[in-house]
């Protein structure tokens, strides 16, 4: 990859952006499809450094690592900053509302948050796709692995289907759990699976939500994955039959998401989510919320 000179007008005394949460998978989209949420949202403000480092502050209580090798936003940066002929640095504060380990994209959303931070204040000099491959070096340190289901959707808000990472191949509409999952599947339950992703992707295209609701099925993953999070069949259940077009784990958990009509279903849908958890006695936490369709956004200069 060709080193970049900066000619692009600098953005002097930083930005903030907000960068959203997200859900992959969408049950059988397996490492392929993800939504952007409107709600959580991380706040990160980045400043630029005239010498080639990254400087780190967290602004939360999560006690994630300041040295940028091992904190995602650093890997990131750090990235950016390789690419980059005349060196420059960066100084980021970062604010997470997306609780990491929860399932709905936490280092997705500094990875992703970062990388449009950074090529805001540089002058916006890479493509969409550039600051994907650039994040989706946050979700390498992250999980071990280099995905963009949940970088995609962040980045450029909406739904996006990620059909291949090498080369890197999106199209957008609007460590542990990955270690049970089975090697080998049937035949059989792959043509079901395929069945299902082309039919959640032609329902989004439409907005047919019925189509939505029937494709909303994973026989390869879910049954897997879904031993790990408590009262799971039981949400989902109760969820469907309270009106919740469908829904299964977001990404590899242990969060729970479902899809609704409107507003006025979400609710009762998470009513019932209450009520389950509730009985069982385990803290939780909800979000009625709707698709962010522009990903990571710049409020502040």
């Amino acid at each position: 990859m060709s080193k970049i000179i900066h000619n692009s007008p600098l953005v002097v005394g930083g930005v903030t952006v907000h960068s959203p949460g997200t859900v992959a998978n969408l049950v059988c989209g397996f490492d392929i499809l993800g939504l952007a949420l409107n709600a959580p949202y991380d706040v990160m403000k980045v400043r630029l450094l005239d010498e080639p480092k990254v400087i780190i502050h967290n602004k939360d209580n999560f006690n994630l690592p300041t040295d940028p090798e091992k904190n995602v936003a650093g890997v990131v940066l750090l990235s950016v900053i390789e690419r980059m002929e005349n060196k420059m640095g960066f100084e980021i504060e970062i604010e997470k509302h997306i609780k990491p380990g929860s399932g709905i994209g936490s280092s997705a959303a500094s990875a992703a948050g970062s990388a449009v931070a950074a090529n805001h204040l540089l002058g916006n000099i890479f493509s969409n796709d550039e600051l994907v491959q650039f994040a989706m070096n946050g979700e390498k340190l992250a999980s071990g692995v280099k995905h963009a289901d949940n970088i995609a959707p962040c980045i450029l808000g909406g739904v996006s289907l990620v059909r291949c990472i090498y080369p890197l191949d999106i199209e957008v509409r609007t460590s542990d759990a990955r270690q049970i999952l089975r090697q080998q599947i049937l035949l059989k339950d792959a043509i079901r699976q395929w069945g299902n992703i082309a039919g959640l992707v032609t329902g989004f295209l439409k907005n047919d939500l019925d189509l939505i609701g029937r494709s909303l099925e994973d026989v390869i993953i879910e049954p897997v994955r879904s031993i790990l999070i408590p009262g799971f069949d039981e949400v989902k259940t109760k969820c469907k039959e309270a009106g919740a077009l469908g829904g299964g784990i977001s990404g590899s958990g242990p969060s729970v998401f479902m899809l609704s009509r409107d507003e006025a279903t979400a609710k009762n849908v998470e009513s019932v989510m209450k009520e389950v958890y509730n009985k069982i006695g385990i803290d939780y936490n909800t979000y009625v919320t709707t698709i962010n369709k522009k990903g990571v956004e710049v409020i502040s200069e």
